[in-house]
């Protein structure tokens, strides 16, 4: 189990909790800009469990040509489960933003586009 799988499965629910725009605006100066330093961030973390979560049922795939032979295979289900019941790398992402445990800075091409 990746780092970054057993780091938040263990630490974060499924629950969508309202979040305070103030809290969220005294992290950066500005709400928006808070919002896509999160957004960017949960898009890392998707990225990541996807690459994890190929590579594992990669490992159980079964490589026939036969479109009428189906089979179920009991430790992909099981994989793929377990990755269903993860919380939302969006949910993932504003946890760690509001504890401080994403680095983020200004491009100066960003501040004159």
């Amino acid at each position: 189990m990746s780092r970054l799988r057993r780091q938040h499965s263990t630490s974060q629910t499924n629950n969508v909790e309202a979040q305070d725009l103030n809290e969220l605006k005294s992290k950066t100066g500005n709400v928006y800009e808070s919002i896509a330093i999160i957004a960017k961030r949960a898009n890392q973390i998707n990225i990541s469990l996807k690459e994890e979560l190929h590579s594992k049922l990669e490992e159980f795939a079964s490589h026939t040509d036969s479109l009428e032979e189906v089979h179920e295979n009991k430790e992909q289900i099981e994989i793929s489960r377990a990755y269903e019941k993860m919380p939302n790398p969006a949910l993932l992402a504003t946890r760690e933003f509001m504890e401080d445990k994403v680095y983020h800075r200004k491009n100066e091409d960003d501040l004159f586009a």
